[in-house]
């Protein structure tokens, strides 16, 4: 498979069948990134939690892709009344489909979607998600803290590859992140979350100097790697 991560939590996956799977597409607003709407065509749309910063343009690229929006419960029913196709699921629960699995995992984080003439509206919790492709998993932690049931991803078996947020500040910094590496026995791992806003300033370098060798990744932003 083709992995692409172009900034913020912005995944990009295109499996070996020619399966797109986008994760958290924050890009109108995501200063970084390299990606533009009009070139999204995934047929997966996978939310770890309801801020801005990580459902960002979900609806326009639903609506121009026709793809599936896969969340939490009550994220996936706020864009089902929007219109577009859902999956939602819950903690423990997998959404699966064309030899794909997808499966909703905790992560330590808040969730709620600015609205501007509303308020704002708490939809779920914040999540992860452990993903089973063409015999690989991958883990996407989301944002989050450092937990000790990170430990149980994949029962514990270990992970091919894992991306996890590094910033400090919304979630857990380079220490906390390389624990995490440890406890999911990432055999890779992708830092993300990081340098988009200036409270997240990192340097993934120092981040990757902290694992055993070979399993970071140092990535750049638009930067295509395969698994």
């Amino acid at each position: 498979m083709k992995i692409t991560w172009h900034g913020h939590s912005v995944i990009e996956i295109i499996t070996n069948s020619g399966k797109n799977i986008l994760i958290d597409p924050f890009i109108k607003d995501n200063p970084l990134t390299d990606l533009k709407i009009t070139d999204c065509h995934p047929d997966y749309i996978l939310l770890t939690h309801a801020h801005h910063d990580h459902v960002g343009d979900t609806l326009e690229i639903a609506r121009q892709s026709g793809a599936k929006v896969i969340a939490i419960v009550e994220l996936a029913k706020y864009f089902a009344q929007q219109g577009v196709p859902t999956a939602g699921i819950n903690f423990g629960g997998s959404f699966k489909e064309a030899g794909l699995a997808f499966k909703l995992v905790p992560a330590w984080h808040t969730a709620t979607l600015a609205q501007t003439s509303t308020g704002t509206l708490s939809l779920g919790n914040a999540a992860g998600f452990e993903l089973h492709i063409e015999g690989k998993v991958l883990y996407d932690a989301g944002d989050t803290a450092l937990f000790s049931d990170m430990q149980l991803i994949n029962q514990g078996q270990g992970v091919d590859l894992a991306f996890l947020p590094i910033g400090d500040y919304f979630t857990m910094g380079i220490a906390d992140a390389q624990l995490a590496a440890s406890f999911v026995k990432a055999r890779r791992v992708l830092p993300i979350h990081y340098n988009t806003f200036p409270q997240i300033k990192q340097d993934p370098q120092k981040f990757i100097q902290g694992l055993a060798e070979n399993v970071g990744l140092n990535v750049k932003i638009g930067q295509t790697f395969e698994l």
